[in-house]
């Protein structure tokens, strides 16, 4: 196996840059193949650097035309220069000026870092360490800049010039055929946070009124003709704005807000400051080619980029080692966000399914690392489940913890503080830690160790004293590098249920009026009194921290909490415990009593008539069993996929075979009427009535095909066409095909479309599947080129269909290491992010654990691997407790 991956980088060995960089001027002038860059710098020994450092610029395959130093040319025995850096080994010791001229290839740019082209247009990526791609820099968050940037380029190619910051001039280029535009941004930035494009692009606008009364221009632009399919997207920007001036009082701070939607882009999307650059499929809806879930991703996305002018570009992060002091904390303002904008229950539901089926898994694997992680050998595979998802489960639990009115009082602190200038976590904590007198030491546990705890409770009721009783006990397992834990400090949310729904009046020791109680140790108790009769606990309400809970309650019980906790996230989790119990124990190939079953269905049956109507978009979450993947983690070890499979068709069956009429019923309460419309609402029926399609296909496959077939033939939008395809997907048969072909006719011209049929396809549980995914690999609409395409054909094969990518024989093993070298030699970062599929190879039973280590160390084993997946392939083959 490969040893020379990449140097380990370590936060201990911070130390700040020797020179910084307080003005950069950029004269970009575009060329398909030949973009000359002149960066002008304005730099300055750091006081707090090395008093003799030479000058040391990153590069990244940069190709040096010409340099100067205070306008004097230099010659080459004055430095040293290669094509991943420049040195200057004796630079003056006072302010001077560098002038560094390059030369670029957008065109041979697959990597999509720096500056590359897609679709005939030029757009840059620069988070992480993209800018030094583009000129010679000191290419960390920490050397914050004020940027001026001239680009010019052929008007017929590219009539849109856009930068960051504002337009301050702009222009034609007599007698050449050539224009220019000038961009100034005059907020101190990192070279992250850069961004260019230029390119024939359609556009919409509005003006937004800040509430100072300063008027925003909001633009964003699109492929040309598809600007009716970014209305959206403007008006989820208009009303994120709105709302971070409400929530946290955060104003915009330019003259215009850009955004530009690119259809080639290794992530969702970037907060580059004014002129956020999109994956496309994050901007284009219209109810013909757009789910309900595509429309929420996009008010959600759009939400986080642009809540990252405030934390995150007017607040940056000192080192890529507080990644999640951005990412996680931009995270939970953008869930916050759309919890508000539509159902706060559902959508926390939401968020922890996201949490558990990505970051858990990531905790459980050779991948695990803590939220700010101690060490990395390529920063570009820290942008995890852990940084994002669990980053913004710290911030939340820590408003539980001090209370909505002291955090707000926390975070303008924090903004008041930090307010351009490069941050750490502690910058971060310190500022509550301040405004509540607490101690938060403890607390910053959860950025320093890996792992998700697991927290067991037992309940004991005295009826004699009338008191109840709660023992908890936490332990964090073992993770790479951190074989042994400290207890963490976990804010638990807890309540009691009376077993016929009354209302119970009690009050328990050291449980705040909000009902939490602090377990800051590995052991603790809380004891309730006045308890009437013995209870059902609600604990963990509205998932209060990412941890793992064990309950000693009965089925019986849980179904108590179903039927009557006031708590919405509990009566989910109650279900779907209930089922994961009964799903565990199939799969183990246990022998489970259909009374077991029985009880469960009824339980369900009686939930769905009582108040599934009152609530669709819970209902449908609340009658979805946990997936195969989930019943993998929970299982945990030598694990069948094939089993899981049956266990959960099995279960399907069940329950769609006794709740048959009243899911019968949904479908025709639940009628589409009226023209479409995305929001919560709507889109909460429509989720059910799909749920339902799915349950009646399980119970009953010729009824399901009809049904599926009507629905199909007579949808008015996309997320009833794309449901109803996803249920003959799972139906064998001339249908199934027949209607993947209409699909594929009608939606020929539209990629992002494509995109859902791809990953229909690569989801389908059937042993034909890996040779229709290669088979599809020659289809016209797919490209190795295009991150959008892999992702969804390939990606979606390895993390959505267990049983088929996890083969017994190791053939969907060798599959995806095939690609994943492939693809590294064009896009190291998303070769990168496919082999995280083999995140969970080790929880497999014995046969197929050996087929994926085979395959991992094949792919550690190539030569000349990419630092990107030659770190991913290391750190999953590395001996888990090391």
């Amino acid at each position: 196996m490969r040893t020379d991956i990449a140097q380990i980088v370590r936060l201990e060995d911070y130390r700040p840059s020797d020179f910084l960089i307080d003005r950069v001027e950029l004269d970009v002038r575009l060329h398909p193949t030949a973009t000359r860059v002149t960066a002008t710098l304005a730099l300055r020994p750091n006081p707090e650097g090395r008093a003799d450092a030479p000058l040391v610029l990153d590069g990244d395959e940069v190709n040096l035309k010409a340099l100067a130093l205070d306008g004097r040319s230099l010659p080459g025995g004055e430095f040293g220069a290669s094509p991943q850096s420049l040195t200057i080994a004796q630079p003056p010791r006072r302010p001077f000026t560098l002038t560094i001229e390059t030369e670029i290839d957008p065109t041979s740019n697959t990597k999509l870092m720096g500056l590359y082209r897609s679709s005939g247009n030029y757009c840059t990526q620069c988070e992480a360490e993209g800018f030094r791609r583009i000129t010679y820099f000191l290419d960390r968050p920490d050397v914050m800049a004020v940027y001026t940037t001239r680009i010019e380029a052929e008007r017929e190619e590219a009539p849109v010039l856009l930068g960051n910051g504002n337009l301050v001039e702009a222009g034609a280029i007599e007698g050449k055929g050539r224009h220019y535009a000038v961009w100034h941004d005059p907020h101190p930035k990192p070279s992250y946070l850069f961004a260019l494009v230029g390119g024939r692009l359609g556009r919409v606008a509005k003006s937004f009124t800040t509430m100072s009364g300063r008027e925003v221009e909001l633009a964003i632009y699109v492929e040309p003709g598809k600007e009716d399919r970014a209305d959206y997207a403007l008006d989820a920007l208009e009303r994120s704005m709105r709302w971070d001036e409400q929530a946290f009082g955060r104003e915009y701070d330019l003259d215009v807000f850009n955004i530009v939607a690119v259809s080639d882009f290794n992530m969702g999307a970037m907060e580059n400051k004014g002129l956020n650059i999109f994956n496309d499929k994050y901007v284009l809806a219209s109810p013909e080619t757009a789910t309900d879930a595509d429309y929420a991703n996009i008010e959600a996305i759009i939400a986080h980029e642009y809540f990252h002018n405030w934390s995150g570009n007017r607040v940056t992060c000192r080192d890529w080692f507080q990644l999640c002091l951005k990412e996680g904390l931009t995270v939970f303002r953008d869930q916050e966000f759309s919890s508000d904008e539509r159902s706060r229950p559902v959508h926390r539901i939401a968020e922890v399914k996201t949490l558990r089926a990505r970051q858990f898994l990531e905790d459980a694997s050779p991948l695990a690392h803590p939220v700010r992680p101690a060490q990395y050998r390529e920063i570009n595979n820290f942008y995890t489940a852990t940084v994002y998802e669990k980053g913004a489960e710290i911030v939340r639990m820590l408003k539980t913890l001090i209370g909505p009115e002291d955090f707000r009082r926390g975070m303008d602190l924090y903004y008041e503080r930090c307010d351009g200038t490069a941050a750490t976590v502690e910058d971060f904590l310190d500022a509550f830690a301040e405004v509540t007198g607490r101690d938060l030491s403890h607390f910053a546990r959860w950025y320093a160790q890996a792992g998700t705890p697991r927290v067991t409770v037992k309940g004991t009721y005295d009826e004699a004293a009338r008191t109840y009783r709660l023992d908890f006990t936490q332990e964090t397992p073992a993770t790479p590098g951190q074989p042994t834990k400290e207890p963490m400090a976990i804010p638990v949310v807890v309540g009691l249920v009376a077993r016929d729904g009354g209302a119970l009046d009690a009050s328990g020791d050291r449980v705040n009026a909000q009902g939490v109680f602090l377990l800051d140790k590995a052991s603790d108790s809380v004891t309730f009194t006045g308890v009437a009769s013995r209870p059902v606990p609600s604990i963990f309400r509205g998932f209060s921290a990412p941890v793992k809970v064990t309950l000693d309650l009965t089925n019986e019980e849980l179904l108590v909490l179903l039927r009557h906790d006031s708590d919405a996230f509990n009566r989910w989790q109650a279900a779907q415990t209930v089922a994961m119990r009964l799903l565990v124990e199939l799969s183990k190939g246990a022998s489970v009593p259909d009374a077991a079953i029985a009880d469960f269905t009824s339980a369900l049956r009686a939930f769905m008539e009582a108040d599934a109507l009152q609530d669709p978009a819970f209902a449908a979450l609340a009658i979805t069993l946990p997936s195969e993947a989930d019943i993998a983690q929970e299982i945990g070890a030598d694990v069948d996929p094939d089993a899981i499979h049956r266990a959960r068709r099995h279960m399907r069956r069940h329950i769609g075979q006794a709740c048959l009429e009243t899911l019968q019923d949904f479908r025709r309460s639940l009628a589409e009427t009226g023209a479409y419309s995305p929001d919560a609402a709507s889109a909460g029926r429509r989720a059910l009535r799909n749920a339902s399609l799915d349950l009646l296909a399980a119970a009953d496959a010729e009824l399901g095909e009809a049904l599926a077939g009507e629905q199909f033939a007579s949808a008015g939008n996309m997320t009833d066409r794309l449901a109803s395809l996803s249920v003959l997907t799972t139906l064998p048969g001339d249908a199934r095909e027949k209607a993947l072909a209409q699909f594929e006719e009608r939606y020929r011209h539209e990629p992002l479309v494509l995109d859902k049929w791809f990953t229909l396809q690569a989801a389908i549980p059937e042993d034909g599947t890996l040779e229709r995914v290669k088979r599809l690999m020659q289809h016209p609409a797919f490209s190795i080129n295009n991150p959008n395409r892999v992702r969804s054909l390939v990606g979606s094969f390895a993390m959505l269909n267990q049983m088929q990518f996890n083969r017994a024989d190791g053939s969907g093993y060798e599959f995806l290491a095939d690609i994943v070298l492939r693809v590294d030699a064009l896009n190291p970062q998303l070769a990168a992010r496919l082999l995280t599929s083999f995140s969970s190879w080790r929880m497999m039973e014995k046969t197929r654990r050996g087929k994926a280590e085979q395959a991992l160390r094949r792919i550690a084993g190539k030569p000349n691997l990419s630092r990107d997946v030659g770190d991913i392939a290391a750190r999953s083959l590395e001996e888990q407790n090391a």
